[in-house]
């Protein structure tokens, strides 16, 4: 499964990937927090859909991300 980065408001574009709480290969947990990203009004926990394994990380912390784009695959 993909996470992509959701929807963070009417006027919110893009978010900055603070920081990945997870590491690839790791087990997570249905709501467990993944990473941490920041807006210029917020900063957010984005938390796991689904219980399994953090496959691949597809964008590293530092990074701006648009709303839609992949963070990472959890399998």
């Amino acid at each position: 499964m993909e996470l992509v980065v959701p929807q963070l408001g009417n006027e919110i574009t893009e978010a900055e990937i603070t920081e990945w709480l997870k590491a690839e290969g790791d087990a997570v947990t249905e709501g467990e927090p993944l990473l941490v990203l920041t807006t210029t009004k917020l900063s957010m926990d984005i938390e796991a859909p689904m219980t399994g394994v953090l496959r691949e990380i597809r964008l590293p912390a530092g990074e701006l991300a648009e709303v839609g784009a992949v963070l990472c695959v959890i399998e």
